[in-house]
């Protein structure tokens, strides 16, 4: 293939997605294979490395490690981010940019594959229990049969909404944001993912084809970057969807400096309004948008002391724990999902998305946030509310802006921020212009139609992870939990491509192994040919 290098696997995206499939490619024995007794089996053979004695000659001989090291998988990984040359770096950028103190995610969300619990684990290894945070009202909510009669007697509407049992409490913690970002560093060293695995470099296109002297016989992905060229035989495709942009309604021309959305700021005041703030001027700031990330920014721009904060949503409030429902978060979520993956359509699969998201919503403990900033005067909470002009005077510097609900009048405003999210639409990605067009597949809301081994096409080994999987994963594949599952499925359909190349006895070699550390089969026939 000439002496340019081709990576097995390149992963576009080094956020969570990335990391977590990374991860999972360099662990052998991921948790979703094993039982619990299985795994702990394993992990016990690996620390104790017990002898084996020969059934002919009586001798004891002590076995070699029963593992290689996690991470020695012998992969050719690259993984390309836009933003730094490092793991999670926007990540970490928007958390410490937002001053967010704790993740919304409970304790199973994580993306380690070695373990169901391993946050948990690591969490109480570490003794760092005092940076969890309960999630209050999510478990212990169980009604006894006497309290059920009682509702139905009553009249009284059933609940519907799913309960969570009490053994199950200690998964229904949030983790501070340095414990996770801990547990994630813990992860890149066990598999030794840091030393030059990312590169700095923005995509610009993906192909997929012959190239001549160099793969003539197999298709190879060409990436064109910012700063160079890469080949792969696979490639996964680990973004969180489109470049975050303000609406095309509210995309001023003019005032440009005044007007940002969120997944652009660098800093909250922005020097001008903290010049204001400073000399003790009159600062008032709108903030348009539903989700936590809106709360999260009302509650820091009134902390670093902006006088007025107006926060317009265009529906009412929601309140929830999580993005989801209770229904999808639960670590055995298995009626949802299999209604999910049961779907007849991809459209019917896209409605049960959007059913179960429901827009944005704040947590309850954010909703006290807001209550105590109003009764203080300094946030106005408007619903069912829009911009519907809004007009920038450049000589002082201020924005005239006016609402749908006309009994709502705003002074001039310093600075508007859009909390409105990502738009996830394959169309208006640019570096898949070359593939949409090479390898056309079918799309329902802007996400692609993969196949159920998480691949663009059946011919085509690029993957996708994260959100614009959502239809393959379901409602939580743009969180947390949407990362390892998918990190899982990716792998399983990776290890197949490449490991169809591995000679017979190597694989079998291999299946005898995984066969004695996991109990299954004969143990006998594992004992005959370690002697």
């Amino acid at each position: 293939m000439g002496d340019i290098r081709i990576h097995d696997v390149l992963i576009v995206g080094a956020g969570p997605c990335g990391l977590a499939v990374a991860a999972r490619l360099s662990e052998r024995m991921p948790a979703a294979n094993f039982s619990d007794d299985e795994h702990q089996r394993y992990h016990w053979i690996r620390r104790h490395k017990p002898s084996v004695k020969s059934y002919k000659t009586g001798f004891e001989t002590r076995r070699k490690s029963s593992a290689a090291p996690s991470g020695n998988t012998g992969l050719d990984l690259l993984v390309l981010d836009a933003t730094d040359n490092r793991w999670m770096a926007r990540w970490d950028t928007l958390f410490k940019t937002f001053d967010i103190s704790h993740l919304r995610s409970p304790m199973f969300f994580h993306v380690d594959p070695a373990e169901r619990d391993g946050l948990l684990a690591y969490t109480y290894r570490n003794d760092r229990g005092n940076e969890l945070t309960e999630l209050r009202g999510c478990v212990g909510k169980e009604l006894s049969k006497h309290q059920r009669k009682k509702r139905e007697r009553s009249g009284r509407i059933p609940r519907t909404e799913p309960t969570v049992d009490e053994r199950d409490r200690n998964d229904y913690f949030v983790p501070s944001t340095p414990l996770f970002a801990s547990h994630c560093g813990c992860l890149m060293d066990r598999y030794d993912l840091r030393s030059n695995m990312v590169c700095h470099e923005k995509v610009e296109d993906i192909r997929f084809d012959y190239v001549e002297d160099v793969s003539e016989i197999d298709k190879i992905f060409t990436v064109q970057t910012d700063k160079g060229v890469h080949h792969a035989k696979i490639v996964v495709l680990a973004v969180g969807g489109n470049p975050p942009q303000i609406p095309e309604p509210d995309m001023p021309t003019e005032g440009t400096d005044a007007v940002t959305h969120a997944m652009h700021i660098k800093e909250i005041p922005t020097s001008r309004v903290r010049a204001k703030v400073n000399a003790k001027l009159q600062t008032n700031i709108v903030i348009v948008g539903g989700g936590l990330t809106s709360a999260q920014l009302a509650d820091l721009a009134i902390r670093r002391g902006v006088s007025k904060v107006w926060l317009l949503m265009r529906g009412p409030l929601k309140i929830k724990p999580f993005d989801v429902g209770l229904e999808w978060v639960g670590k055995f979520r298995n009626f949802e999902q299999a209604a999910f993956w049961t779907s007849d359509s991809v459209e019917e699969r896209w409605e049960k998305i959007k059913t179960a998201r429901n827009g944005g919503s704040i947590t309850p403990a954010y909703k006290k946030v807001l209550e105590r900033h109003i009764s203080t005067g300094r946030l106005s909470l408007l619903q069912n509310t829009t911009v519907r002009e809004k007009h920038w005077d450049p000589v002082s510097k201020n924005w005239a802006v006016s609402l749908s609900d006309e009994s709502h009048t705003l002074p001039k405003i310093d600075h508007i921020y859009f909390a409105t999210g990502v738009k996830n639409d394959i169309e208006c990605l640019p570096f898949l212009k070359s593939i949409r067009s090479g390898y056309p597949i079918e799309s329902c809301g802007g996400l692609p139609c993969i196949t159920e081994n998480m691949a663009w096409r059946d011919d085509v080994p690029l993957f996708v992870a994260g959100r614009l999987a959502a239809l393959q994963l379901g409602p939580g594949a743009p969180n947390l939990i949407g990362a390892r599952i998918g990190a899982e499925r990716i792998a399983w359909s990776i290890q197949d491509i490449l490991g169809a190349k591995e000679s017979g006895n190597d694989t079998e070699s291999k299946k005898r192994e995984f066969d004695y550390l996991t109990g299954r089969g004969s143990r006998y026939d594992a004992l005959a040919e370690a002697s």
